[in-house]
């Protein structure tokens, strides 16, 4: 995007990517497909030292903008819940926006060029790759997080921006899956690929109603994965199991249909099956019959499902991350054009900085618009 929009102002424009082909990052995204924006992306998604420094950049370029161009090359896309975009067809569709944009704004693309130093001269900047040595007025440092190692994740951006004097946070693995500790995984053994509506909060108070999902090494799914950003290490998370009714209020009807139902059979036309039965196999949910709960009983239950505590171990890390939380200091960053105050001829944009987006097309969006506005700026 930056590559493109700086093309289109008459700029000579060479792209230095390490990939052995373009956007790999985007070709897996959403699951193939590619959730490519958010339809209304505000400061308040993002993850931010500086919880303003999105808004310019937001506020020029937004989702209707970027929706415009992918309409424009004739992509197909649909909605799912909360705002979300997705390819009709595939994610390799917006890579092929995007490189169709780099070559129409006359962009040389040079690929499989990792970047070993950047130095800094009279003409502005020598980056120096394994094979090659490019001489610019202008860098725009476009290199990622750590995330994805498999896909060539590397930590040059930080790097320079270290050599440059700037200020880099300390980053981590988020929108990530969590682990858990034996103890857990025993009592969840054998309900990878169970799905559960829940609304998860973190101990700072923050949460998100959507949907989790067991797996073999612990827990995943959309509610997991945005609850991560907030996470920190030896703290709880509490999931309500049931955040669109009242377990108590259930269990009083069922005195009346259904008394002498166990509590097990009942649960089950609420929350999977499987999970019921191995939380009552471990006693963590009683056996009985309806009628034969107590007033306490009710209270246990009502508290284990609609605030059910689990101690994460960890989290998969930047292995299986979607993004990196933490990096370059916005503080050290101009909002309007992304240079650095201290280089004014040194960018940097995207999730090299220290900008983290919800789950749902939010870090898209924001990449977008870094693009523009700093591509309109060098």
């Amino acid at each position: 995007m930056a590559a493109a929009t700086a093309g289109y102002r008459g700029k000579k424009v060479i792209v230095v990517d390490m990939g052995k082909k373009p956007g790999r990052k985007i070709l897996i995204s959403g699951g193939g497909r590619c959730n490519f924006t958010n339809e209304n992306p505000t400061p308040d998604n993002y993850l931010c030292g500086n919880p303003h420094f999105v808004k310019s950049a937001l506020s020029r370029y937004g989702a209707q903008d970027f929706i415009e161009l992918v309409e424009r090359h004739g992509v197909e896309y649909h909605h799912k819940t909360l705002g979300q975009l997705f390819c009709d067809n595939s994610a390799q569709d917006i890579v092929d926006v995007l490189m169709t944009e780099c070559d129409w704004a006359g962009v040389e693309v040079n690929l499989r060029s990792e970047v070993s130093s950047v130095t800094k001269n009279e003409q502005g900047y020598l980056v120096s790759t394994t094979t090659e040595q490019y001489q610019c007025s202008s860098l725009i440092v476009a290199s990622g997080g750590l995330t994805m190692p498999k896909l060539g994740a590397s930590p040059i951006g930080y790097k320079i921006a270290e050599q440059f004097g700037l200020n880099v946070l300390p980053t981590t693995a988020a929108l990530v899956p969590f682990t858990l500790h034996d103890f857990d995984k025993e009592r969840f053994d054998g309900l990878s690929g169970i799905s559960i509506p829940t609304e998860i909060s973190s101990e700072n108070g923050v949460s998100f109603k959507e949907n989790i999902l067991f797996t073999h090494r612990g827990l995943s799914g959309p509610a997991i994965l945005q609850i991560s950003s907030f996470w920190q290490a030896g703290q709880a998370v509490t999931l309500n199991l049931l955040p669109d009714s009242n377990i108590a209020e259930h269990i009083e009807e069922w005195r009346d249909s259904n008394p002498k139902k166990s509590l097990k059979n009942m649960l089950a036309t609420l929350l999977p099956k499987s999970f019921i039965e191995a939380m009552v196999s471990k006693n963590e949910i009683t056996g009985k019959a309806i009628n034969q709960l107590s007033k306490d009983d009710v209270t246990q239950i009502s508290n284990y499902l609609h605030a059910w505590v689990i101690k994460p171990n960890g989290t998969e890390g930047y292995r299986t991350a979607e993004v990196t939380l933490g990096g370059v200091d916005t503080d050290e960053l101009s909002s309007k054009t992304f240079a650095a105050k201290k280089e004014p001829n040194l960018y940097f944009i995207g999730e090299v900085i220290d900008v983290t987006g919800w789950l749902g097309g939010y870090n898209f969006s924001f990449c977008w618009a870094a693009g523009v506005a700093c591509g309109l700026a060098v």
